[in-house]
């Protein structure tokens, strides 16, 4: 039997690094949650409305439903990492960080908090846009829900780890702007979030293969769509190793203190 005490102390101090950042963005979600629910409702809206009466179907889909996994996708891409990147550099700058450092909290409980602060965030996000998507479309498919929910994680686990990088890296605000500007969000355009790749030139199609993010929005497509133009199951084990490298150059980093200590 579980002794229910010692199981409390035990994950006391990451269930208060966690709620921590659950509080800091639950405490703006004027800005963390409405702005993105908006943002992702004005994109269906417009490319429903503007390029789906031009364009009747789309790799035998209607195209606003062609283009919802891709922008349930990049919804929680583009908020897994803002939130991760902008928190930890946040507590850097403010040295919030210093009373964590110096708490039983340990690096690993501490990385994981982070992480799994912007997954919820995120995923609170993506459930009330998907369920937003359902109303305004009506029919929306969802084939395979176990290999959705596994997408979503693997794809939200990489970007949690990426943002948690970059907020270790940047020094102020400005950089994660470079990173998210100049890098994450032509990756996620560039990625076939509005298009099939198929539809593109030889050249460019053979460029938008190298893209990582491409294969991430053919993941999901495939898990709700059913049909995708790469191999979802090689490209979510590719996936996964690619977040567990950013996860153990993290928690290296973490361990030797990097720009986290004075």
């Amino acid at each position: 039997m579980i002794d229910s005490q010692k199981f409390i102390q035990r994950w006391l101090p990451f269930w208060t690094v966690l709620r921590r950042e659950l509080s800091r963005f639950w405490g703006i979600k004027r800005q963390t949650i409405l702005g993105p629910l908006l943002e992702t409702y004005l994109y269906i809206s417009i490319f429903g409305a503007a390029l789906g009466s031009r364009i009747d179907e789309l790799e035998g889909f209607r195209y606003i439903i062609f283009i919802i996994p891709g922008l349930l996708m990049m919804s929680f891409a583009i908020n897994t990492f803002s939130n991760n990147s902008s928190s930890l550099l946040q507590q850097k700058i403010q040295r919030a960080i210093d009373d964590q450092l110096s708490s039983p909290v340990s690096n690993l409980e501490l990385l994981m908090a982070f992480a799994l602060g912007g997954l919820i965030r995120a995923s609170v996000i993506v459930i009330i846009a998907f369920s937003t998507a359902k109303i305004l479309i009506g029919d929306l498919p969802l084939e395979h829900f176990g290999l959705t929910i596994l997408s979503f994680f693997l794809i939200g686990f990489f970007f949690a780890m990426a943002g948690v990088l970059v907020g270790l890296r940047a020094e102020k605000f400005d950089d994660l702007m470079l990173y998210q500007t100049f890098i994450l969000q032509p990756l996620i355009f560039l990625g076939g979030v509005f298009y099939s790749a198929s539809l593109l030139p030889d050249t460019f199609e053979t460029l938008t293969r190298f893209n990582p993010v491409y294969y991430m929005i053919n993941t999901l497509r495939y898990s709700m769509l059913g049909s995708s133009d790469v191999n979802p199951f090689l490209s979510l084990i590719v996936i996964a190793c690619a977040g567990l490298i950013l996860f153990g150059v993290n928690y290296r980093l973490f361990t030797k203190g990097y720009k986290l200590r004075a």
